[in-house]
């Protein structure tokens, strides 16, 4: 009898889930400006370590799942996280080999390629364009993602997802 491999999808969604959580979960008013990517850092995360399984096509649906459950355009999200996984994908190989303190520049040029995408669409739908606070976010991010990289990777290990 042959032993079929489990991929354990489900820590995917569930990682997935909670970084969704972490993303609308209420903070005081002054800290919303620092809320850090959750989704985007976690979706890159996966984009690296399973380029096969999380693609664009995922990226998208999660990017839908953000606009309904954030209320913003629909589409949004989805456009920014599409192209961010669009290049994550197509230099998922080039990534992997840098040290985590290059992936964190990297992954800062990826969250800022998201900013500038969903204020391209705030302003093709004229609506208020943000202050510079806008990109708070991806300096507060960048830091974070060294931790989110070897949690996720110890989270993959251990839970045998391939």
């Amino acid at each position: 009898m042959t032993a079929t491999p489990q991929h354990n999808s489900w820590v995917i969604i569930i990682i997935l889930l909670i970084a969704t959580v972490l993303s609308i979960m209420p903070i005081p008013f002054w800290a919303r400006y620092f809320r850090p990517q959750w989704v985007t850092l976690v979706l890159i995360y996966w984009t690296l370590a399973l380029p096969q399984r999380i693609n664009i096509g995922s990226a998208w649906l999660i990017g839908i799942l953000q606009d309904v459950i954030t209320g913003t355009l629909l589409g949004q999200h989805a456009l920014a996280f599409s192209v961010v996984t669009f290049v994550v994908v197509s230099l998922h190989l080039r990534i992997r080999m840098f040290p985590l303190w290059q992936q964190s520049i990297i992954v800062m040029v990826l969250l800022f390629l998201e900013r500038l995408l969903e204020l391209w669409v705030i302003m093709a739908t004229n609506q208020p364009i943000p202050s510079l606070w806008y990109w708070v976010p991806a300096l507060t991010s960048t830091p974070l993602w060294p931790w989110v990289y070897i949690v996720l990777r110890d989270v993959r290990r251990r839970f045998g997802v391939t």
